[in-house]
């Protein structure tokens, strides 16, 4: 059986939370959670409208997640998420136990794998979904932010 949604589907909806949190002025990472199929969960990042640095766009959609399931564990779940999840994020994600990452962009600076940050051993993970796509917002934002300084 084919499944009428697949990875890309879901990054394009990741992608659109990362416009709108560009939209705001914030980093574009946008992230949606989904199970069955469906999306439960959405985010953006949020850190300078809350002037919160925990604010990723990754939490806001791991509590959006628990809160919709009504429990703290994302089990049978997938974090889709336009940039390779930092190490709090990633320590968080860990600690929900959620079952699928799937991320488009690298982050070769502050990624959980270049800070050597451990996921939960159960977390299966997939890179480089709309790879290109998710760079180019990322990189529109800080070209865009150097020349204005």
């Amino acid at each position: 059986m084919i499944e009428p949604y697949d990875h890309e589907y879901f990054m394009k909806k990741a992608l659109q939370e990362a416009q709108t949190a560009l939209d705001r002025g914030e980093i574009p990472v946008g992230a949606v959670i989904v199970t069955q199929n469906r999306i439960i969960a959405k985010g953006h990042n949020l850190t300078e409208t809350l002037t919160d640095v925990t604010a990723h766009a990754e939490m806001q959609a791991i509590t959006a997640g628990a809160s919709f399931l009504g429990g703290k564990y994302l089990k049978d779940c997938t974090l889709y998420v336009t940039l390779e999840p930092c190490q709090m994020c990633a320590g968080a994600l860990y600690w929900s136990q959620i079952s699928n990452i799937v991320y488009g962009a690298s982050d070769e600076h502050r990624g959980y794998l270049k800070m050597g940050t451990q996921l939960h051993p159960k977390t299966k993970v997939v890179s480089g979904i709309l790879e290109e796509e998710c760079s180019a917002i990322i990189n529109e934002f800080f070209a865009r932010k150097r020349s204005l300084n």
